[in-house]
């Protein structure tokens, strides 16, 4: 059964047409967008795509620039594996391409980071091509409608949601359909208290029908979260700067600044000795802790302080470190728990 008039009709009056990223509509804003949406809200997502557009308006501006500065204007964001793609796949567009997207579907889906169903979005919404989409709001309308139950994350069911999604999708007004089946999960069709009374596909939904909307989508099997517990050192100089490190490119926080982290105090305390073998006698003054949820795992951090009694260096390999000044920040990526413990200094005596 086609959903597609149904929808148009409900997105001509209903829909949302005026968000950033559905103005002056291009292959790269879309893109852009389509990333940074990622398990992201709307609201929380506008002022950081305002500012991304506003620095970095083609692709150009952005395979040019330095990952640092990226990462600095996805601060707060999350997910910084988003941010890194990204520019990635600028520099490849710009070297392959000439700083276009290419027109195949499956070339933008080899780019960084870009899967079929973002690739898809890219061409429905900036040239109406006909290509289907399924990401988290579009999974949770059909899994209502067609009643699909099982977990969508599992192959069978993904696949068939991939057919479902591919057969609704009309070959007119392809862009308007696509918004509108986004928008439909994000506003009306929701995970908790779906607005079923107002829903355009409310006379045919089989949850409805059948009173499953609680019940789907099929919840992901829930598996025990590991914790990690981590220590952080934050070494501050004479003159107030902090010593960051940049973290590996890839792993947690990839290519983001961090105070130096280890699994344990005292592998901290060996690696300050070794730097500052005659100022590490002092007291480490213990900062408040802080709790951080991972995909996978929840972080319990506690940072520690040693303050330095006269310039130091420490920081020679400024590849990987580097002194930052909190009242002058640099345009860095910082993980939003150090930017937590920088924000906490100016309280600490």
């Amino acid at each position: 059964m086609s959903i597609a008039d149904d929808l148009l009709r409900w997105f001509d009056v209903a829909g949302r047409k005026h968000l950033p990223w559905q103005q002056q509509r291009t292959p790269y804003r879309v893109w852009v967008s389509e990333i940074m949406l990622q398990q992201t809200q709307v609201s929380t997502v506008v002022p950081y795509y305002q500012r991304f557009m506003q620095r970095f308006p083609d692709v150009r501006s952005l395979a040019d620039a330095p990952l640092d500065e990226v990462l600095h204007l996805w601060t707060g964001l999350g997910y910084y594996a988003r941010a890194r793609n990204l520019h990635k796949a600028a520099q490849i567009l710009q070297q392959q391409y000439q700083g276009e997207f290419p027109g195949g579907h499956e070339q933008i889906q080899a780019l960084p980071g870009i899967g079929r169903s973002t690739a898809g979005a890219i061409l429905a919404l900036s040239r109406g091509e006909a290509h289907p989409i399924l990401d988290g709001n579009v999974k949770r309308v059909l899994t209502r409608f067609f009643a699909i139950h099982g977990y969508p994350g599992t192959k069978s069911i993904e696949a068939n949601l991939w057919q479902l999604a591919e057969s609704c999708t009309p070959k007119e007004r392809v862009a308007d359909y696509t918004q509108a089946i986004m928008d439909l999960g994000a506003t009306l069709c929701t995970r908790s208290a779906p607005r079923c009374g107002e829903c355009p596909l409310q006379a045919h939904c089989q949850a409805n029908r059948d009173r499953l909307q609680a019940l789907l989508p099929t919840p992901k099997p829930k598996r025990h979260r590991p914790q990690r517990n981590e220590v952080a050192l934050v070494v501050m100089n004479a003159q107030g700067q902090v010593l960051l490190e940049r973290r590996p490119p890839s792993g947690v926080w990839g290519g983001l600044w961090a105070c130096p982290q280890a699994r344990d105090k005292q592998s901290l305390q060996a690696w300050a000795q070794q730097r500052w073998p005659v100022q590490t006698d002092i007291e480490w003054q213990a900062l408040t802790p802080i709790d951080h949820a991972f995909t996978h795992f929840d972080l319990h951090l506690q940072p520690f302080l040693i303050k330095l009694f006269q310039s130091a260096a420490g920081a020679s390999d400024s590849e990987r470190y580097r002194w930052y000044d909190p009242q002058q920040p640099d345009r860095i990526g910082l993980p939003k728990p150090v930017i937590s413990i920088l924000e906490a200094l100016s309280d600490v005596s």
